[in-house]
């Protein structure tokens, strides 16, 4: 059982874990053992809350595949447990991500204040630049 939180919990037959041998350098153990993980969970097909699907599924993600389904590989580490351990963690920082709601942004505008102080800074600046101009004698 993964546990997202209080009162989310994936049971172990929604997430599919396949060993596959890991890519790169390796030694003599690289072509015998398979150390890497493959980790598969479809999203519309497990007891997620609909919200957290819908969530998921409007992730722009490339871990997510067009069908629903999250693919995680995981290959960091040099046994098969650790690797399963990452890639449950990095399922549960996925949709963890989505359960976090974004504030709302709320229009502010400027106070009466500083727009005073914006049109007076604007008016000093004028006249700081009207000051540096030739002075005309033939008036």
């Amino acid at each position: 059982m993964l546990r997202i939180s209080n009162t989310v919990i994936l049971p172990d037959n929604e997430i599919e874990l396949i060993p596959i041998r890991a890519q790169g350098a390796g030694g003599q153990n690289v072509n015998k053992v398979s150390s890497a993980v493959h980790l598969r969970f479809d999203i519309q097909a497990s007891s997620l809350p609909q919200v957290y699907k819908e969530r998921l599924m409007a992730l722009r993600d490339n871990r997510i595949t067009r069908d629903g389904v999250i693919l995680i590989k995981a290959q960091n580490h040099r046994t098969q447990e650790k690797n399963r351990e990452e890639a449950l963690k990095r399922l549960c920082q996925l949709i963890r991500s989505v359960t976090v709601v974004p504030k709302k942004r709320r229009p502010t505008q400027p106070s009466k204040a500083a727009r005073k102080r914006r049109v007076a800074s604007k008016i000093k600046r004028g006249q700081i630049k009207t000051l540096r101009r030739k002075v005309n004698d033939t008036e």
